[in-house]
C-alpha cells in the first residue's frame, strides 16, 4: 500500500529511507579517514560500516527484493518503487565499498605498519613464518575443514549466512578416478579469521595473518594429487527477517525457536568476492545462489572486515586508541552503600550515559532483590546481552521470593536467542515472564519496584531512552531517570498492566504512549508551536533522535516552519525530511553527530510559550515506533534536571563544530569545520570532561 501524504505535499518533499541509511554509513566511513582519530579506532569505524551494511542487506535489501518478487507496486513517501530503490542501492554500495577498501589498503594498513602492526601477505612470509603457519594449518585448521568436491553425488552445499567460503577450481582425477573441476571449502566459525603470530617470528610488534591467506597457501593439501588452478574467497548474505505469523502463532517462543535456525539459510541477497575472482567463478556462484549480476560485489581485500573489530583488543598500545575514562557518578550517589530508595524519595535523579555510570541502575535492582520490604519488581527487556548482571540480579530476586515480572521482547532483532534463553531461566527461577502484545514489539525501557513503607506500598521507577544492556551503556549516549513521583509511577504501572493483562487502555497522567497517544501528542505539540508562531511570539522545536521518517510528523514540521517556528533536528541516522527549502522548510535545520559514542538519546523540546517542555523517549519518529511498538515518552518535571537535559542533550550538540554534519535539501551532508578563529566544540568530548573522569581529549 502506498503511503498517504498530507495535503499539498508530494513525493518530492521526502527523501528515500534506504539511500538515507547509506548516507549515514558514508559519515561513519569518514571517521575512518579522519587523521585526528587514533588509528585503531579508525579501523573500528571501518568495521562498523561493514557490520551496518550486513544488516542493511539482511533486512532492508531483503525487504526490497521481497516486494519485487511479489510484483508489488507500493512506494514509500518518496515515491520510489522497490526496483528503483534497489537500482540506486547497488550503485551507491559499490561506491561505498570501493572507498572503504581504498581507505583500508592505502591509509589504515600503512599507518598501522608505522606503529609495528602488520598484516602479513603470503608473499611477505619468511622461512620461520612459513614453518609456523604450516604447522598451525596442519594442527588447528585442516582437522576441522571439510572440502566438498562438486559432482552428481556432492551437490553445491548449503552455505551459512555471512560465513567465509572458498571456491576452488581443480584439474586432474582424485583417488576414486573422479574428475571434478570444482570444490567448495567452508571455514568453520570456530576458526579465528585473523591469527596473531608469536613475537619471536613476527619481526614487528604485532604480526597478523588472515585465515584466508593460510587457506590459500595450503589449499592443495586438501586435494592431494590434484592441481589447484584457482582459489577464491566468497561470502553470501541472506535474508534474515524472521517469518512469524502473528495471526497464526499460538506460542511465540516455540515458533521463534523453530524459526531461528533457518535465519542462517534465508534467500541470498548479496554475494561478495575478491577483486581477482574470475568472471567464470563469480558467474557460477551467482547461479548457485540465484542472484542477479547486480547482487555481486567485488572487494579489494578480506570479504568480511567485521572480523577485524577484535584487533584493537589484541594490541596493548593505548596511544592508538581513545583515552580511557571512568564514568562519573551523581553527587547524591557518591556515598558507598547508598540507600537508593532514600535518595530517589528525596528527588528525581538523572543519569547521562556513558558519561555517567549505569551502575546505579544495577544498585537499585540489587538492593531491591535483598530488601525485605520490597514486594515486587517489574521490568521490560528488549536488549540485555548474553551476559547481564541486571538479569542475574532479577533471577536472584525471584529466588528470594520477590514477585518478579519481566516483559521480554522475543522479537528484538538479532537478540531473539539471548532473550529466549533469559526467558527460560527467569521462568525456572519462578519469575512471571510475558512476551508483551502480539503484533507490537515492546520497546519501552521501564523498571518499577514496589516497596512497603510505613504500612503502605510505594513505587519507584526508572525510565530510559536506551536498553538495559551493560555493554551499550558504555558505548551509546542515553538518559535514564529515577523517580518516585506518584503520578509518574502510576502511569508506568498502568503500562505494565496493559502488557501483562487485558483491558482498555486507561488515560495516563504524564506519559505519552505508543501505539495510543504518542503520535497524536507529538503532532499536538508541533501544532501548538505553529499556533504560537502565528501570533508573533517566539516558537521553537528541538528534537534529537536516531531516525525521522513518519510522513505526517514531517508534514507537521513543514507547516510549523512555514508559520515561522525555528526547528532544529539532531538526527543521527536517516532523515526523510528535506530542510532549508524556501517556502517549505527554510526554518528547519538538520544535523547529524558521528563520534566516539553512538548517539542514541531521544529528546523532544517544545518552547510552549517559554514553559520549555522537555520529553525523553524510547521512540524515534518512525512509523514502527508510533504504530507497531509499545513505547513511552516521559516529561522532565524537575527544573534542575530539565536544564541539564537542555544543556547536555541539545544545546551542546547544536554548538558542535567538530563531529557535526549538516544536511542539505537533497539528503547530502557536509562536515561542519570550524574556522581558524573559532573555538573547537566537540559535544561528546566536552561531556566527558564535564561528567566523567578523563583528561582533556584532543580534537
Amino acid at each position: 500500500m502506498n503511503h498517504t501524504i498530507g495535503k499539498n505535499y508530494t513525493p518530492q518533499h521526502f527523501l528515500n529511507r534506504e539511500l538515507g541509511q547509506l548516507e549515514f554509513n558514508q559519515r561513519v566511513l569518514a571517521q575512518a579517514e579522519n587523521p585526528h582519530i587514533p588509528i585503531l579506532e579508525r579501523l573500528k569505524y571501518l568495521c562498523i560500516v561493514s557490520s551496518n551494511l550486513d544488516e542493511f542487506f539482511e533486512i532492508r535489501v531483503a525487504g526490497l527484493k521481497e516486494q519485487i518478487n511479489l510484483n508489488s507496486f507500493a512506494t514509500g513517501p518518496d515515491g520510489m518503487s522497490a526496483r528503483q530503490t534497489l537500482c540506486q542501492v547497488h550503485e551507491q554500495v559499490n561506491q561505498l565499498i570501493k572507498r572503504q577498501y581504498r581507505i583500508l589498503n592505502n591509509d589504515i594498513f600503512p599507518v598501522l605498519e608505522l606503529h609495528g602492526i602488520r598484516f602479513l601477505r603470503r608473499t611477505d612470509w619468511n622461512h620461520a613464518q612459513c614453518a609456523w603457519i604450516r604447522n598451525f594449518f596442519l594442527s588447528e585448521v585442516m582437522p576441522v575443514l571439510t572440502p566438498i568436491g562438486l559432482d552428481p553425488s556432492h551437490p553445491f552445499p548449503r552455505v551459512l549466512n555471512k560465513s567465509l567460503n572458498f571456491a576452488v577450481e581443480l584439474e586432474g582425477k582424485d583417488a576414486f578416478g573422479r574428475n571434478s573441476a570444482k570444490a567448495i571449502v567452508q571455514a568453520p566459525r570456530v576458526l579465528p579469521r585473523v591469527i596473531l603470530l608469536p613475537n619471536e617470528i613476527s619481526e614487528c610488534a604485532y604480526g597478523f595473518v588472515f585465515l584466508s591467506s593460510i587457506l590459500h597457501a595450503h589449499v592443495s593439501d586438501l586435494f592431494g594429487g590434484m592441481d589447484v588452478l584457482s582459489c577464491h574467497q566468497f561470502r553470501v548474505t541472506r535474508n534474515s527477517n524472521l517469518f512469524v505469523d502473528d495471526e497464526e502463532v499460538k506460542n511465540l517462543r516455540v515458533s521463534l525457536q523453530g524459526e531461528l535456525p533457518q535465519r542462517h539459510f534465508g534467500n541470498a541477497v548479496r554475494l561478495e568476492v575478491t577483486e581477482n575472482c574470475s568472471p567464470e567463478v563469480a558467474s557460477y556462484l551467482l547461479q548457485q545462489f540465484e542472484l542477479h549480476p547486480d547482487d555481486l560485489y567485488h572487494v579489494d581485500g578480506p570479504v568480511n572486515l567485521v572480523r577485524l573489530m577484535g584487533i584493537p583488543e589484541q594490541v596493548a598500545q593505548c596511544d592508538l586508541k581513545f583515552p580511557p575514562f571512568k564514568p562519573g557518578i551523581p553527587s547524591s550517589l557518591l556515598k558507598k552503600r547508598t540507600d537508593m530508595f532514600k535518595v530517589i524519595r528525596k528527588s528525581d535523579i538523572l543519569l547521562h550515559h556513558p558519561f555517567q555510570t549505569f551502575q546505579p541502575v544495577l544498585d537499585l535492582v540489587q538492593q531491591a532483590a535483598t530488601d525485605p520490604d520490597v514486594v515486587a519488581i517489574k521490568q521490560t527487556v528488549y536488549r540485555t546481552g548474553v551476559d547481564s548482571a541486571l538479569m542475574e540480579t532479577l533471577l536472584s530476586a525471584a529466588r528470594n521470593g520477590k514477585e518478579v515480572t519481566v516483559v521480554v521482547e522475543l522479537l528484538a532483532r538479532f537478540d531473539e536467542e539471548a532473550n529466549i534463553n533469559w526467558a527460560s531461566r527467569l521462568e525456572d527461577a519462578g519469575a512471571h515472564v510475558v512476551y508483551g502484545v502480539v503484533g507490537h514489539k515492546t520497546h519501552a525501557k521501564m523498571l518499577m519496584i514496589v516497596r512497603r513503607e510505613d504500612g503502605k506500598l510505594r513505587r519507584y521507577v526508572h525510565l530510559g531512552t536506551g536498553n538495559y544492556h551493560p555493554r551499550t551503556a558504555r558505548l551509546y549516549t542515553d538518559f535514564g531517570l529515577f523517580t518516585s513521583k506518584e503520578e509518574m509511577c502510576a502511569d508506568a504501572n498502568e503500562v505494565f498492566v496493559q502488557l501483562t493483562g487485558l483491558g482498555k487502555a486507561q488515560k495516563l497522567n504524564y506519559l505519552w504512549q505508543s501505539p495510543f497517544t504518542l503520535h497524536s501528542q507529538i503532532l499536538n505539540a508541533i501544532q501548538n508551536e505553529k499556533k504560537i508562531a502565528i501570533t508573533g511570539k517566539r516558537a521553537r522545536i528541538i528534537a534529537k533522535m536516531n531516525a525521522l521518517l513518519e510522513p505526517e510528523i514531517i508534514c507537521a514540521l513543514y507547516e510549523a516552519s512555514q508559520a515561522g517556528v525555528k526547528v532544529d533536528l539532531i538526527v543521527r541516522g536517516v532523515c526523510a525530511l528535506r530542510p532549508g527549502i524556501p517556502g517549505l522548510s527554510e526554518n528547519i535545520r538538520v544535523r547529524s553527530i558521528i563520534g566516539r559514542f553512538l548517539e542514541h538519546t531521544r529528546i523532544f523540546y517544545f518552547s510552549n510559550n517559554l514553559s520549555h517542555d522537555i520529553y525523553l523517549s524510547s521512540a524515534d519518529w518512525m512509523d514502527r515506533n508510533f504504530f507497531r511498538r509499545i513505547e513511552v515518552c516521559f516529561p522532565i518535571l524537575d527544573k534542575k534536571i530539565k536544564k541539564r537535559v537542555l544543556e547536555e542533550g541539545l544545546k551542546i550538540y547544536l554548538q558542535d563544530n567538530v563531529q557535526a554534519w549538516e544536511m542539505d535539501a537533497n539528503g547530502h551532508y557536509r562536515a561542519k569545520i570550524p574556522r581558524r578563529s573559532t573555538q573547537k566544540r566537540c559535544a561528546q568530548s566536552m561531556l566527558l570532561q564535564q561528567l566523567a573522569n578523563l583528561a582533556p581529549v584532543s580534537l
